[in-house]
């Protein structure tokens, strides 16, 4: 049961008041590390009552009030929402395992959301790639299985090379490449292991999938009443083979895919396809010799700070255009017009090590840089196994230039005064 604990500065309370800013409900936060920026954003123009497991901490500069519930327990949400006193405009989430309460959440309330149905298509990649499929969407064949021998089985029949990976989790967790049947056995396990406790369990828990070749690519954009609006794109950096563990990105104001006929009908068809109506998505997709082809579709906020990369060249507020959309408000789609380009690097150590300390030469950094964040701190062990585990970040830079090169290697000089003090774990 949710429990009565509502916490309202006195100045905010005022600002609130006498700003007459429609209230705005979000559930879950998130890690200040990659979502402060969000929060930061929807502030600019609403007030925030925050639903969240714990009592917050980083996010009170930006919230009105907010409320201790279980954030995955809808009847329990929609009891805390109906004791509040007044009435809010409209309630998101960007939390990858909040998004299917949000949207049942929405629709006990009468507020504007896609159907719960098209936010598990996208929680569910197995339920998303049928409904791809059903709709002619270009993407990777896909089988989803429940044992090492239905694993070699479809991996036979897609044709290796394969890509083994879990139906419901994000950021590359658990996401092997697997060139032939040797490799095959590990990945599957690698796959099940990984696991946590806000996931839905599946009969068949594992996909095996046909490997795409060519670049990644994500789409951020806005769909309301099904209509899809690219905002920007992100080319992915990828390492830590045999993972494909983003390792960073890079955002062009100027991108020409933004006008790219055949890559915006992909991704209009696949919101279609899924049924999503109104929602900030984040699709990645591989621009295959045969055309773009779509890997997953996800109906929230993306991540990896690619949504701030994005508001640094273009100036488009993914939060507030995603408050916007949660109120039935139109978002302002107007650019700054600049031709920049930003990027972010993450760091990973070199070794397995427990951290002493991140130590930063600010003297050194480039003058391109915007922001050096550390990601860890002193006591923590950080694994390279599995492979790139983006848990073993323990920085990231971010850079905006005039070119992709410029940034880079801005960043290939950031990196170099950043340096991690750690005692090597055997």
């Amino acid at each position: 049961m949710p429990t009565a604990n509502t916490d309202t500065t006195d100045a905010a309370r005022s600002s609130a008041g006498s700003s007459g800013r429609p209230l705005l409900l979000l559930v879950g936060s998130g890690s200040e590390h990659w979502r402060a920026y969000v929060l930061r954003s929807m502030a600019s123009g609403y007030r925030l009552h925050l639903l969240c497991p714990a009592p917050p901490a980083w996010e009170k500069p930006y919230i009105d009030s907010f409320g201790v519930v279980d954030t995955l327990d809808v009847a329990a949400m929609t009891a805390a929402v109906r004791a509040h006193p007044e009435r809010f405009a409209g309630v998101l989430t960007y939390e990858e395992t909040r998004v299917e309460a949000v949207a049942e959440l929405a629709t006990a309330l009468g507020l504007r959301t896609s159907p719960r149905e098209a936010v598990r298509a996208c929680r569910d990649k197995y339920a998303g790639r049928k409904a791809l499929d059903r709709a002619g969407v270009p993407q990777a064949r896909s089988a989803a299985v429940a044992s090492l021998a239905e694993a070699s089985e479809a991996a036979a029949r897609i044709g290796y090379p394969v890509v083994v990976k879990p139906r419901a989790l994000s950021a590359s967790c658990g996401v092997t490449y697997v060139g032939g049947e040797r490799q095959l056995a590990r990945a599957y396990q690698e796959a099940g292991r990984i696991w946590f406790d806000e996931v839905p369990r599946y009969a068949q828990p594992t996909l095996v999938e046909e490997f795409l070749d060519g670049p990644e690519i994500s789409v951020e954009a806005v769909c309301r009443d099904g209509q899809v609006t690219a905002l920007f794109v992100a080319h992915k950096q990828l390492g830590y083979a045999p993972g494909f563990q983003e390792v960073g990105h890079t955002v062009r104001a100027d991108d020409p895919l933004l006008s790219d006929d055949v890559l915006l009908e992909v991704v209009q068809k696949a919101h279609t396809a899924v049924g999503l109506t109104d929602t900030v998505t984040h699709t990645e997709l591989r621009l295959t010799s045969s055309g773009p082809k779509v890997v997953e579709i996800n109906a929230r906020i993306g991540g990896g700070r690619v949504p701030y990369l994005g508001g640094l060249v273009t100036g488009l507020e993914i939060g507030l255009m995603a408050a916007d959309l949660a109120v039935g408000a139109t978002p302002d789609f107007r650019t700054s017009g600049a031709s920049a380009t930003a990027a972010v690097r993450f760091l990973y150590p070199e070794r397995e090590v427990r951290v002493e300390s991140v130590e930063i030469a600010e003297d050194r950094l480039p003058p391109e840089v915007r922001e050096v964040r550390v990601l860890t701190a002193p006591g923590r062990e950080l694994r390279l196994y599995p492979p790139g585990d983006s848990r073993s970040r323990y920085a990231l830079l971010v850079a905006v230039a005039e070119t992709e090169r410029d940034c880079a290697a801005a960043l290939e000089r950031a990196a170099d005064a950043v340096t991690l003090h750690g005692t090597p774990l055997s």
